[in-house]
Parts: C-alpha cells; sequence; structure tokens
C-alpha cells in the first residue's frame, strides 16, 4: 500500500469519526501576516514548550525536601557539607545526571527568555494600538500572563534552596510582613512557621510544576483561539484594510517557517546554555539564614522590584502597636500596581477618551499615535530606572561612585526621567509625522538641481511609490467628540457634561495631539497619491515619476484573504 493511500484511509477513518475535515481544511488555508514583530509571539510560545520538556526532565531528579543531609557528591569543595535534600538534588542534577546540567541552564535561559518575549511583545501590541477593539481580551490575558511568569521565576529559582534563592525568599517575607496587621500571619501561613521553616520548597514545588503552568497553559490556549477567531492584525500596507489579511497560509508556508523557528529557538537557548553560565548554585552555597553575600542579583525581570526597594526611604508609622513599614510595602506593590493596573485600563480609558469604539485590525505606526507612544516611552524609562537601581552596588563598585549618589540620582530620576522621556518621544513623533507629510505633499528628493526660466533653481523631486505612500497615509484621524446644538441649546450633550465630561475634552486634545495629515489622503493607507512632485513646462525636463525608476516599483505582495 502506497503512502498516500495510507494516509488517505487514515484521514477518511478519522474524518468519519470526528468530522474535522471542515474545520482542518479552514485551518490550514488560515493566512498569516509577515511582518518580523510578530515572531515575538512565537518565541514565548516555544520559550515555553521547552519550559515544560526541560522542566520534567529536571523533575526527576529533584527532591523538594527541606531535610538535613551531609553531602557526598561528586562537587568536592562541598563534600561534608550540611544542607537540604533540595541543594543536594539540584548539586546531583548539575554534576553526576549525564546532561542534568545543560538541561537545567536550558530550562534558566528558557524563562529568561520566556519574560523578555512577553516583554517586548507588550511592548510591540501597546505602541502599534494592537489591543484596540475587538482585542481588548487578548490583552488583558497577556498581563496576566506577565504577572504569573514573575511569581513562576521567582518560586522557580528559590527551590535550589541556595544563599542566592534563600536570600530572594527573605525578602519575600520581608513583603508579607509589611503588611498591616495581617502580615506576620501571611508569612506564617506561606513558611508553615518561622522562617525559613521546613514547608516553604515542597509548597513552591507544587505551585511550580503544577499550578501555575496549568494557569499559563490555558491562557495561552485562549490567547491562540482569540487571534485565530479575530484574525492576525497586521502592519499598514498597500491592500491591506480592515477588511482583509494579506500574508501566506499556514499551509505549506506558515508550518514551514514556524516549524523552522521552534528549532531555531531551541538551538539559540542550547548554545547559550553550553557557553553562558547562568545560576552556578554551586558557587553560593547552600541557604544559611544568617549569611548573605554582596552583589546578589534577581533574575531581570526582578530587577524593577530590587531597585524600588533599595531607592525608597526608611519610612514607617506605628499605628496602635502595629507598625506600617511604607519602606516595604510601598516599592513592592506601588510600581507594579501601577504598571499592571494602567496597563489593564488603558484600552478603555483611550476608547473613552477618544470615542473610537470601531474595530482595528490594521496596526498604528509609533510616530502615529504620539501621546500613547510617550507614555509608553515613559513607563519604560521609569522602569529602567529601578531595574538599574536593582544593581546600585555593584554599580557603585565597578564606576568607584559613591552609593548613595546613585541612590538619590535615583530618586530624582524616578520622577524626571519619564518627564522628560514623554516630552522628547512626542516631539520627534510629530516630527516624524511633518516629515511624512513633507514626503507625500511634494515627493522624494532625486538630487537633480534645475534652473527655471526665472533664473531660480529647485530641486526636482519623483512621486512616493505606491507601497511607501501606503505606509505613509494609512493613519485614521480620531472620531470628534460629540457636540451639542448650539443654535438651539448651550446644553452640552450626554457624556460631555460636568466636571467629567471638561477632563475628557482636555484628555482627548492631549491623546489625540498630531501634526495634521495632507488634505489630499483620507488616512486610508490605499497607495493612492500623486506626489506632488514638480513638473516642466514645454521644453524643460520634466520631473521623474515613480515609473521611471526601477526602485520605485516594488513587486505587490500576494494577496491572501480570511
Amino acid at each position: 500500500m502506497s503512502v498516500e493511500r495510507a494516509l488517505e484511509s487514515t484521514g477518511t477513518w478519522l474524518d468519519d469519526r470526528l468530522h474535522g475535515a471542515r474545520g482542518v481544511r479552514v485551518l490550514l488555508r488560515k493566512v498569516f501576516p509577515d511582518h518580523w514583530s510578530f515572531l515575538l509571539g512565537e518565541i514565548i510560545l516555544y520559550s515555553f514548550i521547552i519550559l515544560l520538556l526541560t522542566g520534567t526532565f529536571l523533575t526527576f531528579w529533584f527532591q523538594p525536601s527541606m531535610t538535613d543531609v551531609i553531602y557526598h557528591g561528586s562537587y568536592t569543595p562541598l563534600r561534608g557539607v550540611r544542607m537540604s535534600e533540595a541543594y543536594a538534588s539540584t548539586l546531583n542534577i548539575s554534576f553526576d545526571v549525564r546532561g542534568g546540567l545543560l538541561m537545567r541552564q536550558i530550562h534558566h535561559w528558557a524563562a529568561d527568555l520566556f519574560m523578555a518575549g512577553i516583554m517586548a511583545h507588550m511592548i510591540r501590541v501597546f505602541f502599534t494600538g494592537a489591543y484596540r477593539k475587538p482585542r481588548e481580551i487578548n490583552w488583558l490575558i497577556g498581563i496576566i500572563l506577565f504577572t504569573l511568569g514573575l511569581f513562576e521565576g521567582l518560586f522557580g529559582y528559590s527551590l535550589p534552596d541556595d544563599l542566592l534563592s534563600g536570600a530572594g525568599l527573605r525578602i519575600t517575607e520581608g513583603i508579607l510582613q509589611s503588611f498591616p496587621i495581617v502580615g506576620t500571619y501571611l508569612a506564617f501561613f506561606l513558611f508553615g512557621g518561622p522562617f525559613p521553616g521546613h514547608d516553604i520548597i515542597p509548597r513552591l514545588y507544587i505551585i511550580h510544576v503544577l499550578l501555575i503552568p496549568g494557569v499559563i497553559l490555558a491562557l495561552i490556549t485562549a490567547h491562540l483561539f482569540l487571534m485565530f477567531h479575530q484574525k492576525h492584525t497586521q502592519m499598514p500596507g498597500k491592500g491591506r484594510t480592515n477588511e482583509n489579511v494579506v500574508g501566506a497560509p499556514m499551509y505549506p508556508y506558515f508550518m514551514a517557517k514556524t516549524g523552522a523557528f521552534f528549532f531555531f529557538v531551541f538551538a539559540a537557548l542550547a548554545l547559550a546554555s553550553t557557553f553562558a553560565q547562568i545560576n552556578p548554585i554551586w558557587l553560593y552555597g547552600p541557604y544559611n539564614p544568617v549569611a548573605m553575600s554582596a552583589g546578589s542579583q534577581p533574575d531581570f525581570y526582578m530587577g524593577m522590584l530590587e531597585g524600588a526597594l533599595r531607592v525608597m526611604p526608611n519610612w514607617q508609622w506605628v499605628f496602635f502597636g502595629h507598625t506600617f513599614a511604607f519602606n516595604v510595602f510601598v516599592p513592592a506593590l506601588l510600581p507594579l500596581g501601577i504598571l499592571f493596573t494602567g496597563a489593564a485600563l488603558w484600552p478603555f480609558l483611550e476608547q473613552w477618551i477618544t470615542g473610537d469604539r470601531r474595530e482595528h485590525h490594521i496596526n498604528d505606526r509609533p510616530r502615529n499615535a504620539p501621546t500613547r507612544t510617550a507614555i509608553g516611552i515613559a513607563v519604560i524609562t521609569g522602569y529602567g530606572i529601578l531595574w538599574a537601581e536593582g544593581a546600585n552596588d555593584i554599580i557603585a563598585d565597578h564606576l568607584d561612585v559613591s552609593l548613595y549618589a546613585i541612590t538619590w540620582a535615583a530618586r530624582i530620576g524616578i520622577f524626571v526621567g519619564p518627564v522628560i522621556a514623554y516630552w522628547i518621544t512626542k516631539r520627534i513623533c510629530i516630527g516624524l509625522q511633518r516629515k511624512d507629510n513633507h514626503l507625500v505633499e511634494h515627493g522624494v528628493e532625486t538630487g537633480i538641481i534645475r534652473q527655471l526660466p526665472g533664473g531660480e533653481f529647485i530641486e526636482e523631486t519623483r512621486p512616493v511609490d505606491p507601497e511607501r505612500l501606503a505606509v505613509l497615509t494609512a493613519r485614521v484621524d480620531h472620531p470628534p467628540l460629540p457636540a451639542g446644538d448650539t443654535g438651539k441649546s448651550d446644553v452640552p450633550p450626554a457624556g460631555m457634561r460636568g466636571g467629567l465630561g471638561r477632563v475628557r475634552e482636555r484628555l482627548y486634545k492631549v491623546v489625540t495631539e498630531s501634526a495634521p495629515m495632507p488634505s489630499a489622503h483620507n488616512g486610508h493607507g490605499d497607495g493612492h497619491g500623486n506626489g506632488h512632485a514638480i513638473e516642466g513646462n514645454g521644453h524643460d525636463q520634466a520631473a521623474i515619476t515613480s515609473g521611471t525608476s526601477a526602485s520605485s516599483s516594488p513587486t505587490e505582495p500576494e494577496d491572501e484573504h480570511s
């Protein structure tokens, strides 16, 4: 029996029972747009798959126990040292299990890549406005995934019970105890008694390998389902509208490309794990509550919280015998609270301010949303300042600068830096919009200087090629705010009355601030325009058009609609 006949028979047998042929055909014809930034989501998915595979391998040998043992393994410097079973089993994986150290490092690098991918993906979605209707739910899912990733990473690198991870658990205990009145009870509940106790590693193990991965897997599945159902956003370009998707079908192009990209991600992680050491727990030694090593740093995605703790002044109050530790409670909850709450509310806040309730399937260029881009850069600036402050001792040591000077610079910078970044970014975006308008109205400079009969020298231009023109004009104006019938009554319309209406009106002016678009273009990105090139008269040399230059005639992309 031939292979084709066998496959056909198998497919028929399955379709007779599952009736899935129609759905599979629709899936295989699903069109995916092509842009490098869309690979960020695939990096997240594939790094999570690698985390599941390597994590399963590590569970075969890891012992989530805090029972004291005497180490007699292969690592000579720690022989005879008393340590927990968790730490001893991690040493065993690293030095005695074949391929164990490589798997540990792949697992750790994949976790860092997973978090970096989520952060980069969310930044891309925010800057391009891909969170707008109808994708608000997917945006919220991304925020939840980021939050779960923080906890999953914290619990994961706490499992080896080494000196560095123990320092992280001590900070976790301090954060819990900073909650007024109930803090001590929360810490006792988590640790099963006084710190460090004997229950925290087994509890974190169950949460790390069972609970959070299950929730993350469910959320990623929901995220992919919504993306398939709502269709993928696409970048502006010629032939791209809110009613179509220009790209390539899943089979065979996208399946081949994404399959190869999975192996590329795995190879990159394996290469990094082979040559770049990460989390060498044998150098730190087993955890000892009375010990603390200098230069202790968490993984990069926790650096913001570390910096917030270091930048906060030593403020605390005592209320009726209960200590309210502002110096721990505020930095632990306020920065991430502002970040996550603001990110979750922003799509709905923007929709309320602008009144834009249309569906958007074409992404914005960041320059075409100056206020949104400026807010994003301001947040990134504040995040970066706190992240750098998390290593203030290392910076002070390497640069031979006072530790207190760096701390005070961060305290001032966290307020001043985002404001400056917001203003500069907004001015740059509006300047880039004006540059685009100039290209649309006057065309591209050719470098050819011509003298007019009156003696004036001008530079000839040619119209912008259709593909680039579609990108330059792909800016949709915001709908105007509702206005009352001023001819009959001075009463503002519903939604614009009272103090809330005046706030909305002022915010609308800020959010929608942009350079006016050329009147000849409607912002739909349809690629039509004349370039406003200078034309000659009589026997004068005529302006160069897009049809006279090979470089200005791009290949038409293949249109696929779904």
